[in-house]
């Protein structure tokens, strides 16, 4: 069964937050992505995610805070099922 992981980072200290969604990202399985939940802009963690191979989408959430979708690039199921959650 692939879809959405919920990780939620958004009462942690820096460098929690990357330390933990580098690791859930270790175990997706194909058409898996990641749902995060972050109460500021990762700003270190995006190209991290790009050289590693790895798309993202971002968007604002309430209360103030960011929900970020993560999955391998070039998994269609997960890219065509993120976007459709992110709509």
């Amino acid at each position: 069964m692939s879809g959405e992981i919920l990780l939620d980072v958004s009462d942690l200290p820096p460098p929690e937050p990357m330390e933990r969604i580098l690791t859930a990202l270790e175990s997706l399985s194909p058409g898996d992505w990641l749902c995060v939940l972050i109460h500021r802009q990762p700003w270190p963690l995006l190209p991290e995610l790009e050289a590693l191979g790895y798309a993202w989408r971002m968007q604002d959430r309430d209360p103030p805070g960011f929900e970020i979708l993560i999955w391998r690039a070039g998994d269609a199921d997960a890219d065509t099922g993120a976007n459709a959650r992110a709509r």
